[in-house]
C-alpha cells in the first residue's frame, strides 16, 4: 500500500477532535424537549407550484392572444418533484384534468384567492412559518391569502365536516414529524362569471387535483438546522390508481428579521371573480 494510502487509512481512525464535535453539533437541529425544533419561517426553491410533474418552460396562461406581458409569467422549466415523475390518474380522472387545463386562470383556487390546501401551501412561491411548542399542538401560519392550520398532535381522528384546509393529526416519529390531512374539500366554488362547480383541491397551476376523499401524510426531517426533507404521500383511490410522493427540501429563511409579511390577495381577484357584476 503506498505511503499516502497507508497515512489516510491511520487519519480515519483517529478520534473527533474538539473542533469537529462542535462542527457536528452545529450541524444538527435544536431540541424541545425529545423532539427536533423546527421553529422558524421556511420556504421551497423550485416550481412545484406551477407543476409538479417535469415540464419545458411555457408562456404566460393568459388568453391566447394577449402579448403584450412578454416573458413576464412565463412558465419556468423544473424537472419535477414527482417520484417516478407522473401522477397515476385513473383514466376517468383525466377528463376532469383536462377541463382544468382549458381554464386555468378562471378555475385555479389560486387566481381567485382561495385557500390553497395541503401539500400546495407548502410549496407556493410564500414563506411560511412553523410556531412549535413542548409538546403541544403545531401551528403553520401562511403568508399566501393569511392561510394558516393546526396540527393536532394526536392519533388520527375523524373530521367532522370538510374544509379548504382539511384537518391535520401529527406524531413524531423519532426525529420525522408524520402529519395526516383528512377532509380536504372546498364544495362549491364560484367561478368567474357565477358559474357555479364540485370544488376540489387544486396542487398546481397546471390544474392537478385531489378530491375530499384523499389522504395526504407528510413528513418533515430535519436535515440539519437549516433544511428540512419534504415529502408528502397523496392516496385519493377515486382519481389515482396507486399513492404517490412528491419530494423537496424546504430551506429556512435565514434574514436577521425573517417574517411573514401581508398577502391579502382578496382584492386583486375581486374583478376576475364579479367583474361581471361591475356596471359598464
Amino acid at each position: 500500500m503506498a505511503a499516502s494510502a497507508l497515512a489516510f487509512a491511520g487519519c480515519a481512525t483517529l478520534p473527533a477532535t474538539p473542533a469537529l464535535a462542535e462542527q457536528n453539533a452545529a450541524s444538527a437541529p435544536a431540541r424541545i424537549g425529545d423532539a427536533p425544533n423546527i421553529n422558524g419561517v421556511w420556504q421551497v426553491m423550485n416550481e412545484a407550484n406551477w407543476n409538479l410533474e417535469p415540464h419545458s418552460a411555457g408562456p404566460n396562461p393568459l388568453p391566447q392572444g394577449d402579448t403584450l406581458l412578454g416573458a413576464i409569467g412565463a412558465v419556468p422549466p423544473s424537472l419535477g418533484v414527482v417520484e417516478g415523475g407522473e401522477i397515476p390518474y385513473k383514466p376517468e380522472a383525466l377528463e376532469r384534468l383536462n377541463k382544468h387545463r382549458e381554464n386555468i386562470i378562471k378555475w385555479d383556487p389560486e387566481a381567485a384567492c382561495y385557500l390553497p390546501g395541503i401539500p400546495r401551501a407548502t410549496y407556493m412561491p410564500h414563506p411560511f412559518q412553523i410556531i412549535q411548542g413542548d409538546g403541544d399542538d403545531i401551528l403553520i401560519a401562511y403568508e399566501y391569502a393569511s392561510a394558516n392550520r393546526v396540527i393536532h398532535m394526536e392519533e388520527v381522528g375523524i373530521p367532522p365536516i370538510d374544509t379548504w384546509m382539511g384537518t391535520s393529526y401529527g406524531q413524531w416519529e423519532g426525529d420525522t414529524l408524520v402529519v395526516t390531512t383528512l377532509a380536504q374539500g372546498p364544495g362549491l366554488v364560484k367561478l368567474p362569471g357565477g358559474e357555479m362547480i364540485e370544488g376540489v383541491t387544486w396542487l398546481d397551476r397546471s390544474g392537478n387535483y385531489l378530491t375530499n376523499h384523499a389522504t395526504v401524510t407528510e413528513r418533515f426531517t430535519p436535515m440539519g438546522p437549516n433544511h428540512i426533507d419534504y415529502q408528502a404521500t397523496i392516496d385519493d383511490p377515486e382519481i389515482y390508481t396507486r399513492p404517490w410522493t412528491i419530494k423537496m427540501p424546504l430551506y429556512r429563511r435565514m434574514e436577521e428579521n425573517a417574517q411573514l409579511l401581508e398577502f391579502k390577495c382578496v382584492p386583486f381577484s375581486e374583478h376576475l371573480l364579479y367583474g361581471d357584476l361591475i356596471a359598464e
